[in-house]
């Protein structure tokens, strides 16, 4: 990988864990970020359970993992820090209850298109191979022209 590429993913790490309150909340931490793949953590707390009953980790929680990381991953294949996506929508199916454990999030992109990404999101809690919920994505895609400084993606009407 590349310097600029190195200092890129850097600064995506720095805004998806930082960045974003809700992420910095939740603890939220990138494992593994290139081209159109990462993978996330949220680490186990108390506060995260949704049913006390079984227990399990809330399914919200799941499904913002899974809307982060497939995001996160078709932000990172974009190419432009200066890069904006959105979830247009996102199909989670839920496989069994997630335990009290650490959560991972391991997101493909599909397809990258002009405007639209779409991104295959994985959930489990350490073992790859137990699949706790699965997730498809799909995101808006904003790439800034030249002329166009980050301001004027954040707020149209300052152009």
């Amino acid at each position: 990988m590349s310097r600029d590429a190195d200092e890129s993913h850097a600064a995506l790490i720095r805004f998806f864990e930082e960045g974003i309150p809700f992420n910095r909340y939740l603890g939220l931490k990138v494992v593994e970020l290139s081209a159109g793949h990462c993978t996330l953590r949220v680490p186990y707390q108390p506060a995260l359970v949704g049913d006390a009953s079984r227990p399990a980790i809330h399914g919200g929680v799941i499904s913002t993992l899974a809307d982060t990381a497939g995001g996160l991953a078709v932000f990172s294949k974009a190419g432009a820090l200066e890069a904006r996506v959105s979830t247009v929508d996102l199909r989670v199916d839920y496989y069994s209850p997630a335990p009290l454990e650490d959560l991972y999030a391991v997101a493909e992109v599909v397809r990258l298109g002009n405007r639209v990404g779409i991104a295959r999101i994985a959930i489990h809690a350490g073992d790859p191979t137990k699949m706790l919920a699965e997730g498809k994505g799909v995101y808006n895609v904003h790439k800034p022209r030249a002329n166009e400084s980050r301001a004027d993606v954040i707020n149209p009407a300052s152009r």
